[in-house]
Protein backbone atom coordinates (compact mmCIF):
# COMPACT_ATOMS: atom_id res chain seq x y z
CA UNK A 1 0.00 0.00 0.00
CA UNK A 2 1.26 3.43 -0.69
CA UNK A 3 1.54 5.93 2.19
CA UNK A 4 2.59 9.84 2.30
CA UNK A 5 3.46 12.29 5.06
CA UNK A 6 1.93 15.47 4.69
CA UNK A 7 0.68 18.93 6.98
CA UNK A 8 -2.62 19.87 6.65
CA UNK A 9 -3.36 23.81 6.49
CA UNK A 10 -6.29 25.34 8.10
CA UNK A 11 -9.46 25.07 7.05
CA UNK A 12 -9.27 29.02 5.70
CA UNK A 13 -5.81 28.18 3.79
CA UNK A 14 -7.22 25.15 2.13
CA UNK A 15 -10.94 27.10 0.89
CA UNK A 16 -8.22 29.77 -0.41
CA UNK A 17 -6.36 26.48 -2.58
CA UNK A 18 -9.84 24.60 -3.51
CA UNK A 19 -11.22 28.02 -4.74
CA UNK A 20 -8.70 27.33 -7.54
CA UNK A 21 -7.97 23.33 -7.58
CA UNK A 22 -11.39 22.64 -8.35
CA UNK A 23 -11.07 24.09 -11.45
CA UNK A 24 -7.24 23.43 -12.22
CA UNK A 25 -6.34 20.00 -10.13
CA UNK A 26 -7.19 17.26 -11.71
CA UNK A 27 -6.36 15.74 -8.01
CA UNK A 28 -8.98 17.92 -6.29
CA UNK A 29 -11.18 15.14 -4.97
CA UNK A 30 -8.40 12.87 -4.03
CA UNK A 31 -6.85 14.62 -1.21
CA UNK A 32 -7.43 18.20 0.63
CA UNK A 33 -4.67 20.66 0.19
CA UNK A 34 -1.79 19.66 1.69
CA UNK A 35 2.34 20.29 2.24
CA UNK A 36 3.96 17.14 1.20
CA UNK A 37 6.55 16.37 3.81
CA UNK A 38 7.62 12.66 1.88
CA UNK A 39 6.33 11.39 -1.42
CA UNK A 40 4.75 7.94 -1.49
CA UNK A 41 6.46 5.21 -0.43
CA UNK A 42 5.42 1.51 0.61
CA UNK A 43 5.26 0.13 3.83
CA UNK A 44 5.38 -3.45 4.87
CA UNK A 45 2.22 -3.62 7.36
CA UNK A 46 4.75 -6.07 9.11
CA UNK A 47 7.01 -2.93 9.80
CA UNK A 48 4.09 -0.38 10.47
CA UNK A 49 4.25 -0.09 14.14
CA UNK A 50 8.00 0.35 14.15
CA UNK A 51 7.34 3.04 11.23
CA UNK A 52 4.41 4.99 13.74
CA UNK A 53 6.88 4.85 16.61
CA UNK A 54 9.79 6.47 14.75
CA UNK A 55 6.92 9.42 13.22
CA UNK A 56 5.91 10.00 17.02
CA UNK A 57 9.64 10.24 17.55
CA UNK A 58 9.95 12.52 15.13
CA UNK A 59 7.09 14.57 15.81
CA UNK A 60 7.75 15.05 19.84
CA UNK A 61 11.59 16.50 19.03
CA UNK A 62 10.12 18.89 16.56
CA UNK A 63 8.32 22.79 17.60
CA UNK A 64 5.29 23.61 15.84
CA UNK A 65 6.04 25.20 12.75
CA UNK A 66 5.34 28.70 10.92
CA UNK A 67 3.73 28.20 7.24
CA UNK A 68 4.17 31.52 5.39
CA UNK A 69 2.03 31.95 1.80
CA UNK A 70 3.83 34.75 -0.02
CA UNK A 71 3.12 34.50 -4.04
CA UNK A 72 1.96 31.92 -6.24
CA UNK A 73 4.80 29.97 -8.81
CA UNK A 74 5.13 27.44 -11.04
CA UNK A 75 7.16 24.38 -11.93
CA UNK A 76 7.33 25.13 -15.63
CA UNK A 77 9.12 24.19 -18.15
CA UNK A 78 9.48 20.88 -15.68
CA UNK A 79 5.90 20.71 -16.00
CA UNK A 80 2.69 22.45 -15.74
CA UNK A 81 2.36 22.52 -11.73
CA UNK A 82 0.82 25.76 -10.45
CA UNK A 83 0.89 26.65 -6.13
CA UNK A 84 1.03 28.52 -3.48
CA UNK A 85 4.80 28.70 -2.58
CA UNK A 86 5.51 28.10 1.08
CA UNK A 87 8.60 29.84 2.75
CA UNK A 88 11.25 26.87 3.23
CA UNK A 89 11.93 28.02 6.44
CA UNK A 90 14.60 26.14 8.74
CA UNK A 91 12.08 24.46 10.90
CA UNK A 92 10.16 22.89 8.02
CA UNK A 93 13.53 21.91 6.35
CA UNK A 94 14.53 20.59 9.30
CA UNK A 95 11.78 18.34 9.20
CA UNK A 96 11.77 16.99 5.88
CA UNK A 97 15.30 16.42 6.41
CA UNK A 98 14.18 14.12 9.35
CA UNK A 99 11.86 12.62 7.28
CA UNK A 100 14.69 11.85 4.55
CA UNK A 101 17.90 11.16 6.41
CA UNK A 102 17.41 7.84 8.22
CA UNK A 103 17.60 3.97 7.31
CA UNK A 104 14.56 1.75 5.89
CA UNK A 105 11.70 3.90 5.30
CA UNK A 106 13.14 7.11 6.26
CA UNK A 107 16.19 6.84 3.79
CA UNK A 108 16.48 9.70 0.99
CA UNK A 109 14.01 8.87 -1.63
CA UNK A 110 13.79 12.25 -2.86
CA UNK A 111 13.54 12.41 -7.35
CA UNK A 112 13.66 16.77 -6.88
CA UNK A 113 15.21 18.96 -4.62
CA UNK A 114 12.39 20.45 -2.03
CA UNK A 115 10.28 22.98 -2.91
CA UNK A 116 7.44 23.30 0.10
CA UNK A 117 4.04 23.77 -1.70
CA UNK A 118 0.87 23.39 -1.76
CA UNK A 119 -0.31 22.64 -5.42
CA UNK A 120 -3.61 24.18 -7.21
CA UNK A 121 -3.39 23.67 -10.28
CA UNK A 122 -1.79 20.73 -12.45
CA UNK A 123 -2.14 18.32 -15.67
CA UNK A 124 -2.99 21.99 -17.43
CA UNK A 125 -2.09 22.36 -21.14
CA UNK A 126 0.48 24.87 -21.84
CA UNK A 127 -1.79 27.57 -22.74
CA UNK A 128 -4.15 27.11 -19.68
CA UNK A 129 -0.95 27.23 -17.39
CA UNK A 130 0.18 30.11 -19.19
CA UNK A 131 -3.22 31.70 -18.59
CA UNK A 132 -3.79 30.65 -15.58
CA UNK A 133 -0.59 31.38 -14.04
CA UNK A 134 -0.54 34.97 -15.02
CA UNK A 135 -3.56 35.89 -13.60
CA UNK A 136 -2.69 34.19 -9.98
CA UNK A 137 0.89 35.89 -10.04
CA UNK A 138 -1.15 39.86 -10.32
CA UNK A 139 -3.15 38.04 -6.83
CA UNK A 140 -1.64 39.50 -3.72
CA UNK A 141 -0.84 36.00 -1.05
CA UNK A 142 0.22 36.53 2.22
CA UNK A 143 -1.40 33.98 4.59
CA UNK A 144 0.92 32.97 7.80
CA UNK A 145 0.03 30.47 10.72
CA UNK A 146 1.79 28.29 12.92
CA UNK A 147 0.89 24.07 12.14
CA UNK A 148 1.61 21.75 15.32
CA UNK A 149 0.96 18.29 13.68
CA UNK A 150 1.72 16.14 10.56
CA UNK A 151 0.00 13.31 9.07
CA UNK A 152 0.75 9.90 7.91
CA UNK A 153 -1.73 9.10 4.66
CA UNK A 154 -2.54 5.95 3.05
CA UNK A 155 -3.82 6.23 -0.61
CA UNK A 156 -6.92 3.73 -1.38
CA UNK A 157 -7.82 1.83 -3.81
CA UNK A 158 -9.98 4.39 -5.78
CA UNK A 159 -7.00 7.18 -5.68
CA UNK A 160 -8.09 8.77 -2.64
CA UNK A 161 -5.69 9.49 0.41
CA UNK A 162 -6.91 9.43 3.52
CA UNK A 163 -4.90 9.94 7.09
CA UNK A 164 -3.82 6.75 8.66
CA UNK A 165 -2.47 8.77 11.92
CA UNK A 166 -1.46 12.51 12.59
CA UNK A 167 1.33 13.41 14.83
CA UNK A 168 1.73 16.42 17.17
CA UNK A 169 4.62 18.36 17.44
CA UNK A 170 6.48 19.03 20.80
CA UNK A 171 7.29 17.02 24.07
CA UNK A 172 4.02 16.90 26.10
CA UNK A 173 2.10 15.15 23.28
Amino acid sequence: MKYGIAIFPTKKLQDFANSYRKRYDAHYALIPPHVTLKNAFEIDENDMKSVTDELSSIAKETAPIPLNIYKVSSFAPVNNVIYLKVDPNKELISLHEKLHNGTGYFNDNREFSYVPHITIGQKLSDDEHSDVLGALKMTDIEHEEIVDRFHLLYQLEDGMWTVYETFRFGKGC
